[in-house]
């Protein structure tokens, strides 16, 4: 005799679903409400007040949008550091991607120790913690500024637009922080890649279809949603990279006499909407490309 429980007499199948998906993502909605959505308000309270904070309480003294103002129109170095972190944003994503698509079609084929080699690609993603990462940065192994005093490249960037030269020379000096950052892009590439049929392939080959013209027909259509995602989560990552100099910036000023948390904060929303705003225009140019590789 088969004893039903209580709690699934009269309920359907689809509403016991449905209930089942609900407790499961209530358990990130609480967490997101506790320890995101309340202290992004808290945050944006503090922007616009001058905070002071005093051995027995946190006095708030409403100056409006004071705090914005001062970042925007007042701080240059804050609004320098924003343009330099746009730039090179923009720089590295495109970087980021096809050095991961290239790679993860690389281990997608078939030949020895390519789990070693998958290992190899993902080993920097796990030692690249803040403190680990800071003392590599400190030490000038992410990168090769002494490439940027070479005579040739010196002239090769003189030549350039004064538009070009920052991203050219910020590409030259810090690849191999940019490649650091592909071990995850490659890994969303590779499980794309696996799920593409064997037999479309050959059903091409047997078309007449060249190696370039399957990547171009059949593997880079097949992509676009990964591409959109790993896009997306590059910008993140590149945004709340603890090395990154706007957060430097913003941490430092926090603890400034001329900044306060108040300044600091309004800064940090500023910083954040800039980053929603490079998402949402890499989003919408990756859809139109989306569309077009469907249509």
């Amino acid at each position: 005799m088969t004893v039903r429980n209580p709690f699934q007499r009269g309920i359907s199948l689809r509403v016991r679903e449905a209930l089942y998906g609900y407790g499961f993502i209530m358990i990130w909605v609480v967490g997101f409400a506790i320890f995101t959505f309340l202290p992004l308000v808290q945050t944006f309270l503090y922007s616009l007040n001058r905070v002071t904070v005093t051995t027995t309480s946190i006095n708030l003294d409403f100056v409006e949008w004071a705090n914005y103002t001062r970042a925007l129109f007042t701080d240059p170095n804050f609004i320098e550091l924003l343009i330099g972190y746009t730039i090179e944003t923009i720089v590295s994503v495109p970087i980021v991607l096809i050095f991961a698509m290239i790679i993860a079609m690389f281990l997608n084929l078939k030949f020895r120790f390519k789990d070693l080699f998958r290992v190899i690609f993902f080993l920097p993603i796990v030692i690249t913690s803040g403190p680990v990462i800071r003392e590599l940065t400190s030490q000038g192994v992410a990168s090769v500024p002494g490439i940027a005093d070479i005579p040739a490249v010196i002239e090769f960037l003189e030549e350039l637009p004064r538009a070009l030269r920052t991203p050219v020379e910020y590409l030259l000096t810090s690849f191999i922080l940019i490649l650091w950052f592909s071990g995850v892009q490659i890994l969303i590439y590779l499980s794309s890649l696996q799920k593409i049929d064997r037999s479309i392939y050959e059903a091409a080959a047997i078309d007449g279809a060249s190696r370039w013209e399957q990547f171009w027909k059949i593997i880079l259509p097949s992509l676009t949603t990964a591409t959109i995602v790993n896009a997306i989560y590059t910008i993140v990552t590149l945004s709340h990279f603890s090395e990154n100099k706007v957060i430097r910036h913003i941490y430092d000023q926090t603890y400034d006499v001329q900044g306060g948390i108040g300044y600091a904060s309004a800064m940090s929303f500023i910083y954040f909407g800039v980053m929603i705003l490079l998402l949402g225009i890499v989003y919408f140019f990756l859809m139109r490309w989306a569309r077009r590789s469907s249509s």
